[in-house]
């Protein structure tokens, strides 16, 4: 037998969907100028185009820490269950 580690393709789980969305979500929000290149609502005087940037950049933060928490805890169950780590 040789001692070459076991390649296993890929799998997908419903925790690396999620996390994949988390991941792409700001990316759509704000490619999608569209949907933010106007000026009202304004927030205390600010227009949209820019607060509305400024909250994703918040919403992103929080997606990439949900994403990476759920990264860790998949990793620990496959580690757990003897898989290799990808």
């Amino acid at each position: 037998m040789s001692n070459a580690p076991e390649v296993r393709p890929p799998v997908v789980t419903p925790a690396r969907v999620v996390i994949a969305l988390c991941l792409f979500a700001p990316f759509v929000a704000m490619l999608w100028v569209g949907s933010y290149a106007k000026v009202d609502p304004a927030f205390i005087g600010i227009p949209f185009f820019y607060w509305y940037q400024m909250l994703w950049v918040l919403i992103s933060t929080a997606l990439t820490m949900i994403a990476y928490k759920l990264w860790q805890r998949d990793q620990r169950a496959r580690s757990a269950k003897g898989g290799a780590s990808e």
